[in-house]
């Protein structure tokens, strides 16, 4: 496999000034190749008409402007237009991407936003007894660079623009805190993705550290915790970062988070039968939300080939959901689009990994 090459959509347009001018060209080239970058989207340095042909050739030789190439693509044949994709890296390995379609809300109005979920790692460490990116481990960090090409990828895909980022795919987001760093820098520059922080969620399953260090990020990004159990027995029985960090050193930090903070935390529970779906979990539920004045997203469990779990039904569903509206916590029960498609995180990338090669 040939050594892979560093990517262009790694450098801010301010550093493509300085990497061109490290080459003996003008500085009005690096804000030429920034516009074909980020403005025209272009896949191929030979689009790139009004840069000399010199330039294109050295920049082709050295550099890649897109690190994956998308290699499967599902679409849910519900009334749905979710879109998962498998995208294969430089170095071989695999990551996934899922294309959310806009909801409709009350009275029939449809919102045009497109919103794109995006991985952070290539597996993941942590380990969550019920989630499928998991079961094979981490393998390394996402580059800033691969993680950008995921939305560029997703928006040729999708036809349209991608507003609206949810860092909810593979991976532990605050594990790679450097990488997201540098790509949230670049999604919210106007000259390159321009996606403003309150259309930016990221969602951890209890980093403490890296939570610290988003915080000190001082922007106004949306935060989602996957809790998944309201204490620290049953967190740490489908958790075990709950082990490492447990309730009573997350909770001071959501509360720390909170006075910093531009929006309400989304606490992420995912209900799973004989585990977390009774309603004493509910109670506990109620006052962990009520103490970080957050909202609650409940999803019934995704099953997961290899996974022992089950998801409860809907009338158990329904009545957790109705135990913290009774506690009036903000509550959303939403049964996950994409079903079809493999789109719980990690499933299409297990799935390619599984099968046979050659």
């Amino acid at each position: 496999m040939p050594e892979p090459r560093p990517s262009l959509l790694e450098y801010s347009p301010a550093e493509l000034t300085e990497l061109l001018g490290s080459l003996g060209h003008k500085a009005f080239r690096a804000a030429q190749l920034a516009e074909w970058i980020w403005k025209h989207r272009v896949t191929d340095f030979e689009a790139m008409s009004n840069l000399p042909p010199a330039l294109r050739a050295e920049l082709a030789a050295r550099y890649t402007l897109r690190p994956l190439e998308p290699v499967d693509l599902r679409q849910s044949q519900g009334g749905s237009t979710t879109r998962k994709f498998l995208s294969r890296l430089q170095d071989g390995e695999h990551v996934e991407s899922v294309i959310i379609p806009a909801a409709v809300g009350q009275g029939g109005a449809h919102s045009s936003r497109l919103t794109l979920c995006v991985s952070s790692q290539v597996g993941c460490a942590f380990g969550c007894r019920f989630c499928a990116s998991g079961l094979l481990g981490l393998t390394r960090n996402l580059s800033a660079s691969e993680i950008l090409a995921q939305i560029l990828a997703a928006e040729e895909i999708a036809g349209e623009r991608v507003d609206n980022l949810v860092f909810m795919g593979m991976g532990e987001p605050l594990a790679n805190i450097d990488n997201l760093l540098r790509a949230l820098t670049l999604i919210m520059e106007p000259k390159a993705l321009g996606i403003g922080a309150r259309h930016i969620t990221i969602s951890t399953s209890g980093n403490v550290p890296g939570l610290r260090r988003l915080a000190a990020f001082g922007k106004p990004l949306r935060l989602a915790v996957s809790l998944h159990g309201a204490s620290d027995e049953v967190r740490s029985r489908v958790m075990p970062v709950n082990r490492k960090w447990p309730l009573g050193e997350l909770l001071p930090a959501l509360r720390e988070w909170n006075r910093t903070g531009k929006h309400m935390i989304t606490l992420e529970y995912i209900l799973i039968e004989g585990v977390n779906a009774e309603l004493s979990q509910a109670r506990e539920l109620a006052r962990i939300a009520r103490d970080l004045r957050a909202k609650v997203n409940l999803i019934p469990y995704n099953r997961v080939e290899g996974l022992p779990w089950v998801r409860p039904s809907e009338a158990a569903c329904r009545a957790f959901c109705r135990a913290l509206v009774a506690e009036r916590i903000p509550v959303t029960l939403r049964y996950e689009k994409g079903h079809d498609i493999d789109a719980a995180c990690g499933q299409l990338r297990l799935r390619k990994t599984r099968e046979p090669q050659g």
